[in-house]
């Protein structure tokens, strides 16, 4: 009898350590080149992420600022920036809308946990997130590579 109730406490264990490991490999969401990211090892970045729509023309417009912004934040090393298309889209079809547009920023392909935010009624949206993990807020409208720049460094 004690030897099951062994067998039943290791068994037990086994599996907390188990889903324990699971869900803090677990990644929040991947990127269309395939890689996974967890929010929590971006700390210590902004995180900059902007909506956009192929029938948004003022999405389409901020795109080349954008592509800036990712190369100078790229150079600082101080913020990272992803894209989320606001339709639904096969990989195939992100990925043409990457080349037609030239987006050099990492696009969202797949959300695997809640974001720190809600999904914008209004486009082109970005949200921004600190670099201790906590939201400082979102700017609506067509944004442009200083007024990023501004924002992350005026929060």
């Amino acid at each position: 009898m004690k030897k099951n109730i062994l067998y039943l406490v290791i068994g037990l264990i086994s599996l907390s350590l188990g889903v324990a490991y699971q869900l803090s490999n677990r990644y929040d969401f991947t990127t269309l080149d395939g890689s996974t990211y967890q929010f929590k090892e971006l700390q210590g970045k902004w995180i900059v992420i902007n909506y956009f729509a192929e029938w948004c023309a003022p999405c389409l417009r901020e795109i080349p600022e954008l592509n800036e912004f990712k190369k100078l934040t790229d150079n600082e090393q101080n913020a990272v920036l992803f894209g989320i298309s606001y339709d639904s889209m096969q990989d195939h079809e992100l990925t043409l809308l990457a080349e037609k547009y030239n987006i050099s920023f990492m696009l969202i392909n797949n959300i695997e946990t809640d974001l720190p935010f809600v999904r914008p009624k209004y486009l082109p949206a970005t949200y921004l997130i600190r670099p201790d993990g906590t939201f400082a807020g979102q700017l609506l409208g067509e944004q442009d590579s200083n007024s990023l720049r501004q924002a992350i460094s005026g929060n």
